[in-house]
């Protein structure tokens, strides 16, 4: 680890980072990263999966085994906004404890801040911070509900789609078509009737899967956060994944897509800042009222708000 990387890493020093990131990712956060940001080294890794299928302990689990392994991990668990303040509704001690001590561990957790499909432009962002303090592993844990999961496969160099059985995660899987952007599905709850069912299910719906010879083909495992069971397994593959990217040259197609990506959140994030701060000056009721008495119409407005 290099001499910066240790300072960069001090959780006191990343959270002040990451804060900059949520509050202005476009301008003073994006401005601290570009001074600490370099080649993307870490696996960047998200689960995502519906409320209730045990995210949070199973990811803690994957980093309790990640530790085990001899590397660092850091996790960002993006949660949704609260509607008042903007900020996370749960909180990083909420979710997993155990690590506190841990200097090879770091776990934040962050708000969408209103983002359309659930991610800010702050994550990505975040995820570089995290690399650049010389993460091995980064985890992303985010609720699924369907852009979210769009996503967060597009940032990700491996993506988990986390169910469990009787919650109907795998026929909804196989209905959304997400089945065609994760790597791996991961039964949780492994220890609860149904779950053998629930495989079945996603084996067969990821069986359609156009997978051409050579390709990654997404392996669909047990697991239990709760008891640790199938947890190493779940590295396993994820550690396979890893290795197929680099080896068939996807990593550099998946980072290209990741940064085209970015680049479009970020936009997002533009336009909300210009459309916030419309709604905070008045600009933005007398452009309602105009559209209201014909004299301007939402294009217009629109392009003026662009230009503005």
């Amino acid at each position: 680890m290099l001499a910066g990387e240790r300072d960069a890493r001090s959780a006191r020093t990343l959270g002040r980072l990451l804060t900059a990131l949520e509050e202005s990712p476009i301008g003073a956060g994006a401005s601290i990263l570009t001074t600490i940001s370099r080649g993307l080294r870490a696996h960047v890794i998200a689960l995502t999966g519906a409320p209730g299928v045990g995210k949070s302990t199973l990811t803690a689990a994957l980093v309790k085994e990640v530790r085990a392994r001899g590397r660092s991990v850091g996790v960002l668990a993006v949660d949704p906004s609260s509607p008042r303040t903007g900020g996370a509704l749960l909180g990083d001690r909420v979710r997993m404890s155990g690590f506190e001590l841990d200097r090879d561990v770091f776990i934040r957790s962050m708000s969408s801040r209103g983002a359309l499909g659930g991610l800010s432009a702050a994550t990505p962002s975040a995820v570089r911070a995290l690399d650049a303090a010389g993460f091995e592993t980064v985890i992303i844990e985010t609720v699924g509900v369907g852009q979210s999961e769009v996503d967060v496969c597009a940032i990700a160099d491996s993506t988990v789609l986390v169910a469990a059985p009787g919650m109907g995660d795998d026929v909804q899987a196989s209905k959304a078509g997400i089945v065609e952007l994760v790597d791996i599905f991961a039964v949780n709850k492994a220890d609860q009737p149904g779950a053998v069912a629930a495989r079945r299910h996603l084996r067969l719906a990821s069986a359609d899967r156009d997978v051409r010879a050579g390709q990654w083909r997404p392996p669909v495992l047990l697991t239990c956060g709760a008891t640790g069971e199938g947890v190493g397994p779940l590295l396993d593959s994820l550690e396979a994944h890893q290795v197929y990217l680099r080896t068939s040259g996807e990593l550099d197609q998946r980072r290209a897509e990741r940064f085209e990506r970015e680049m479009e959140l970020f936009a997002h994030g533009m336009v909300r800042a210009k459309l916030q701060a419309w709604r905070e000056d008045g600009r933005l009721t007398g452009a309602v009222r105009d559209i209201a008495q014909g004299s301007l119409d939402p294009a217009a407005a629109a392009l003026l708000l662009m230009q503005g």
